[in-house]
């Protein structure tokens, strides 16, 4: 029986998925000790990688990429949610740390690049920044704590969908059956968690020793 695609991304991504789970970045977030410049830093980054990634996937839907279009449809934007919390952190004085713009702009070119080379990629990273928003929404109450936040500021942390992923896994499952195919996405999606990977570690830079959010042979 051939593996699936879903089933094949989890299983090749699982040690970036874990390494990122262990990484100081998601660490001080669970604790309530990640400085408060650096959450916001994060929403500005993935905002700027959301945007790009969005763009890239509007365009090739109509038409130009079959794979994408079966598999793309506006209820996965999340830029407007990003763009919510960054008005309320700008309204409260809080200013994103600007740590990660190299790392930012990098993640943001390599989605630019993969969609001008072989579009049906830019799936793989889909899979990554929509499954992470599940992980997000379990850490929605301790970033309230942390934070001292109500209902603002935390949209993006609270769009995680188990249904809407259930669509996304069904879907890619659904248009990407040839092995080929799959493993070109499969190498996309460790590419979205090795930039991923690097934009929490330059949020996490200061004193002190920063865990690897990487696989070790990395």
């Amino acid at each position: 029986m051939t593996a699936t695609a879903a089933g094949r991304l989890r299983a090749a991504t699982r040690a970036w998925h874990d390494a990122l789970e262990s990484s100081d970045f998601a660490l001080a977030l669970r604790d309530g000790t990640l400085p408060l410049p650096r959450y916001v830093g994060q929403l500005a980054a993935f905002r700027d990688v959301w945007e790009a990634l969005e763009t890239e996937l509007a365009e090739l839907s109509h038409a130009t990429c079959p794979e994408i279009a079966r598999v793309w449809s506006p209820d996965f934007v999340k830029v407007p949610l990003l763009d919510a919390d960054l008005r309320h952190f700008t309204a409260s004085g809080a200013v994103p740390a600007a740590l990660a713009a190299e790392a930012t702009h990098a993640f943001a070119d390599e989605i630019r690049r993969t969609s001008a080379a072989d579009p049906p990629q830019l799936l793989g990273f889909l899979y990554v920044l929509e499954g992470s928003t599940l992980g997000a929404r379990s850490l929605r109450p301790l970033v309230r704590a942390a934070y001292g936040l109500g209902a603002e500021g935390v949209a993006y942390y609270g769009s995680g969908d188990r249904d809407r992923w259930a669509r996304l896994t069904a879907r890619l499952d659904e248009t990407l059956t040839d092995p080929a195919l799959q493993s070109r996405v499969i190498a996309a999606a460790e590419r979205a968690y090795r930039h991923t990977a690097l934009v929490t570690r330059a949020l996490s830079a200061g004193p002190g020793p920063v865990t690897r959010a990487c696989p070790p042979d990395i």
